[in-house]
């Protein structure tokens, strides 16, 4: 009881009004800077749609299964034969083609981004501890608080949808990344250091080779986060397969939202399988006698 009482003397502090009023503050001073960024956004999602749908539907699977095959095994590839064919005969493969452009330039912002801020936090603690809490912000805070500012500031499609995935998918870039170097051994860190290695030739020709697989492990979940996204994503403009389950959720329809999901587990469990085996396949170069760093 005293605790409810004590609640009336604590003064409310203001901070929604605060966060809309700096949202409003940026959108009536850099709508310039945001018209240009939605711009580059969006030329950035078309190029990647449009590269992985310029060729016909059968030279595509033909591509993905030459690449399933090479990288990972026969069974990967049987399995993406098979996905893709299923995927063909929904007819879905034009939306198909649209995820798989807005998660393939998500990935890419998001490793440009993570994979260096990891670097850099692995070698400074400073930065690692600033960044840290701003990782745990990044993946606990739900997508809708952020897809509003998005959307404000970038208007609807695929601009502020690419914005949303990018803050949800990059922390695992950063923490593996993190992780990876920061695990590999002294030893190995002290004998390439003995073989007079600076501390750039060590970074780069030892720590991150050894880290690989875990960085990969990054990559990985990096993509299974931006396609998890891709349904949040079509509540903004975004097209796609997350288009073809909101349709069938707001419809009813629950085949078109059952093909929708379908096409979307398809092509996670391929992009898995497939990044999957780069990682665990790389051979990393070891240092010591008879070794060079």
């Amino acid at each position: 009881m005293n605790f409810l009482l004590l609640s009336n003397y604590v003064p409310r502090i203001p901070l929604g009004h605060w966060v809309s009023d700096f949202v409003n503050y940026i959108t009536n001073n850099f709508s310039g800077f945001f018209g240009g960024l939605t711009a580059v956004l969006g030329t950035l999602v078309t190029v990647f749609t449009d590269a992985v749908s310029y060729l016909p539907a059968p030279v595509m699977i033909v591509i993905f299964l030459a690449i399933a095959w090479l990288v990972a095994s026969w069974k990967t590839a049987l399995l993406t034969l098979i996905g893709l064919l299923l995927i063909l005969s929904m007819n879905l493969w034009g939306s198909a083609m649209e995820t798989l452009g807005l998660v393939l330039a998500s990935t890419v912002v998001s490793l440009v981004i993570g994979i260096p801020l990891g670097i850099l936090a692995s070698q400074y603690k400073v930065v690692e501890v600033i960044v840290r809490p701003i990782l745990d912000f990044m993946q606990t805070l739900p997508a809708y608080v952020y897809l509003l500012p998005a959307i404000i500031l970038l208007g609807l499609g695929n601009p502020p949808a690419l914005i949303a995935v990018v803050v949800f998918a990059t922390p695992p870039a950063v923490r593996l990344t993190i992780l990876g170097i920061q695990q590999v051994s002294s030893e190995t860190v002290e004998a390439a250091q003995a073989f007079g290695a600076t501390a750039w030739q060590t970074l780069i020709k030892v720590k991150l080779p050894q880290a690989f697989t875990t960085i990969m492990a990054g990559v990985n979940q990096v993509i299974m986060l931006a396609l998890s996204m891709v349904v949040i994503a079509a509540l903004i403009g975004a097209g796609g397969l997350g288009a073809n389950v909101y349709q069938g959720l707001q419809s009813l329809n629950v085949g078109q939202a059952f093909e929708g999901g379908l096409g979307i587990v398809i092509i996670a469990i391929v992009i898995d399988r497939i990044t999957r085996h780069i990682g665990a396949g790389r051979r990393v170069p070891r240092v010591g006698k008879g070794g060079n760093a």
